[in-house]
């Protein structure tokens, strides 16, 4: 029967197995089991990648084959070439899609397919800036519906079903409302009798697990990796897994990520952004200070001999920023933003000290041009919160706006009336 097929190949005879992710130890329902769930995950018409489902339909055709299963698991893919009289391309032969819709009855997703799709679950998932800089997993407990395992979905003892009285089998209900003389409204709703299914079952025939609702409720613990370098927003999809129906198919639990504040670091894509405020004499004269990064790893950030820090100005730290999503080794920057902090006021002494050290304030006739100190008046100057003032302002006149609007709408209202 095999040809050339007298000694054992050296080929790996475990890929197909890990590729459903099963043992060679499986069993047939075990074998249906995985295949059910890598192909629903890998459908290209659910954003699956086409070469991974191809390679899952692959696998699924030669083990659930007792003979080329045994051929497999003694020779590897070579056994198989050469017993069973293939070429090297036969792995590439069979239609995925067909082994998909066969296995499935006919029905695939979308277009191939005539279910309807249940509601995907989506629940978000709060993750901290060094969660995101470093990757993290979590364990999230999820509640859905599955298929009753005692009556197979039927919602009976008996497996029979009767057709709904609520609806007349079709599902839904229309109501009509008179809202006047010759003036009706209708609307459609799903019926509650029999929740969209057109079918009853009988009281003293229903399922003692589900009571006839033909799905009960399972809690699973789902473990999500979230990986270094994603960002707000991102979503991280378990395809399949969401409440199952009889005569539907799955939809999706889409976990969306939602970055929690960090009080100290502002993300801008890969870019990261640091507040920091100097006193006037390090700003001045010189500073030295501790950064500690995302990952517990201490910066030491200091000033250049010499160099004056301006107020509300920044520094680059190039490659310190965020890691990016699929390429962890690339990182953006670290920008420093610099705050400096004047003293309140100062003594005289201080000033004179200062005088002594600073450059020379401009000459008087500089500032004052030809005018002298007697002809100019005094003024006055006091703090003030310019954001606060000119909400204040704005406020004013908004409401000074809609007076004289209202005033003069008014005034037009009545001229129209008379």
């Amino acid at each position: 029967m095999f040809r050339n097929a007298s000694k054992k190949s050296n080929h790996n005879n475990t890929r197909l197995y890990d590729v459903l992710g099963v043992s060679n130890n499986a069993s047939p329902d075990d074998l249906k089991k995985a295949y059910k769930k890598a192909a629903m995950k890998n459908h290209p018409d659910k954003g699956g990648d086409p070469e991974k489902f191809k390679e899952v339909g692959q696998a699924y055709e030669v083990l659930s084959n007792p003979e080329k299963r045994a051929l497999y698991d003694e020779y590897g893919e070579d056994g198989l070439k050469n017993g069973m009289g293939y070429d090297d391309d036969f792995m590439n032969d069979a239609d995925p899609f067909d082994l998909f819709n066969s296995f499935f009855n006919g029905n695939g997703f979308n277009k191939r397919s005539g279910k309807k799709r249940s509601g995907d679950i989506v629940k978000p998932l709060r993750v901290s800036l060094e969660n995101l800089y470093l990757g993290t997993s979590k364990k999230i407990s999820i509640s859905r519906n599955v298929i009753c395992s005692n009556c197979n979905g039927k919602g009976s003892k008996s497996g029979n079903s009767i057709i709904c009285s609520g609806c007349q089998g079709r599902g839904m209900k229309v109501m009509t409302k008179l809202l006047g003389p010759n003036v009706v409204q209708q609307s459609q709703s799903v019926c509650k009798d029999c929740k969209g299914s057109g079918e009853t079952v009988s009281e003293d025939d229903r399922c003692s697990t589900c009571k006839g609702e033909k799905v009960v409720q399972e809690k699973k613990i789902k473990e999500v990796i979230v990986d270094i370098g994603m960002q707000n927003g991102q979503k991280i999809t378990f395809s399949g897994e969401s409440d199952e129906a009889p005569d539907t198919e799955p939809g999706d639990v889409v976990f969306v990520i939602e970055q929690k504040e960090h009080p100290k670091f502002k993300r801008n894509g890969v870019d990261l952004f640091y507040d920091h405020t100097l006193i006037l004499a390090e700003a001045l004269c010189g500073f030295q200070f501790v950064l500690t990064h995302l990952d517990g790893r201490r910066l030491l950030i200091k000033s250049n001999p010499g160099e004056v820090i301006k107020h509300d100005s920044y520094k680059v730290i190039s490659e310190e920023g965020m890691p990016m999503y699929g390429k962890p080794f690339m990182k953006g920057n670290l920008y420093i933003h610099f705050n400096v902090e004047f003293p309140n006021s100062m003594s005289s002494e201080q000033v004179k000290a200062l005088e002594t050290i600073l450059p020379p304030k401009p000459l008087l006739s500089q500032q004052v041009s030809d005018m002298t100190i007697e002809e100019c008046e005094e003024t006055t100057l006091h703090d003030v919160n310019i954001e606060e003032e000119m909400r204040q302002k704005q406020s004013f006149q908004s409401e000074a706006y809609e007076e004289d609007n209202g005033r003069f709408g008014g005034q037009g209202v009545q001229c129209a009336q008379q």
